[in-house]
């Protein structure tokens, strides 16, 4: 018996969040907890957690929590490989929340939050990076990305480390003079270089700290430094060529306007150098190509796919999904 209800998930490596929602478009319940991190504590466990977020969801909905709903879309961190992707479907499947399910990796609900309709390409720089892309007839690809080891590079800690690597060589005089150095030494707050390459290899700074750079890198750019303008430039021809790619696989580069969704906290921070150099990369590959920048939350992602699991006649469900993330702050 059909009820009208739908689940949403956004599980990314840092939070997970969880939405109950109508098939017209409203919100009933959300709730948010800490990373889905099934690589890290398994698979049972990091369901486990998806479990408890479910039930307080559907208690601040006040619909009870042995209710099976009409669909679940889990947009899930750790779906990167075919066989995580077919575990994680297992998994959710198994738990009987939903007589229909879409399970996979977290970068579609960047996508299908910040594109217009269910189809188009997606890339999402964050402290990594990765590219996702939807065909209209519902053909997908995308990258392993998992790091240097599946030929990635971009993100936070990528541009973060060589931000490093060049402020290290710039104080020892193996480079040239950067104003990375000094932006290195005063994110930190010690007094050199070399300390801060101590203190991340005695763990003292954690690794991901590095992501913390990409900021200054952008500042550094917009006050003329060369360094910090190629490593811009490296990192917009990137995101560029990724998506220009998957365009390429899907044959999107022939529709007409195909939309190019920047998000991640990188993209979405809107620093115009880069985006200006990304959608110069991406209209001189593909000219009738439309990059958006996504500042909506992934979670809202994941509610428009669960949506797109159930035909409706009520054509303004995703304009009141929409509505209601924006009303309520996205958070």
């Amino acid at each position: 018996m059909k009820t009208g209800l739908l689940l949403a998930v956004d599980g990314g490596n840092s939070k997970t969040d969880v939405a109950v929602l109508t098939t017209d478009g409203a919100i009933l319940g959300r709730a948010r907890g800490g990373g889905f991190r099934p690589q890290a504590v398994g698979v049972d466990a990091a369901m486990d957690v998806l479990a408890e977020l479910r039930a307080e969801a559907m208690a601040a909905a006040g619909v009870a929590a042995d209710i099976e709903v009409d669909g679940i879309t889990a947009f899930l961190a750790g779906a990167d490989l075919p066989y995580e992707i077919e575990a994680l479907r297992e998994a959710v499947g198994a738990r009987r929340w939903a007589v229909t399910q879409r399970v996979d990796n977290d970068s579609y609900a960047v996508l299908r939050a910040g594109a217009s309709r269910p189809w188009g390409v997606g890339v999402v720089c964050g402290t990594g990076i990765n590219c996702v892309g939807v065909a209209p007839d519902g053909r997908t690809t995308g990258f392993t990305a998992l790091g240097r080891i599946s030929g990635d590079w971009g993100g936070g800690i990528d541009v973060g480390t060589s931000a490093l690597w060049h402020a290290a060589r710039a104080e020892d005089g193996r480079g040239p003079r950067t104003a990375l150095r000094r932006a290195v030494i005063d994110h930190f707050a010690l007094p050199t270089v070399a300390d801060v390459t101590a203190a991340l290899h005695n763990g003292d700074v954690p690794a991901l700290r590095l992501s913390e750079l990409c900021p200054a890198v952008f500042a550094a750019r917009d006050v003329g430094d060369e360094i910090a303008t190629e490593l811009v430039e490296r990192l917009a021809a990137e995101i560029a060529r990724m998506a220009v790619t998957v365009l390429c696989r899907l044959q999107l580069a022939v529709a007409p306007e195909p939309e190019v969704v920047l998000g991640g906290s990188v993209l979405a921070a809107g620093h115009k150098a880069l985006l200006d150099d990304v959608e110069h990369h991406l209209t001189e590959a593909v000219p009738g190509v439309r990059p958006v920048v996504c500042a909506d939350p992934p979670l809202l992602g994941a509610a428009l796919a669960a949506l797109d699991l159930h035909p409706r006649s009520d054509i303004g469900a995703e304009a009141r999904l929409r509505a209601g993330f924006r009303g309520s702050g996205g958070a």
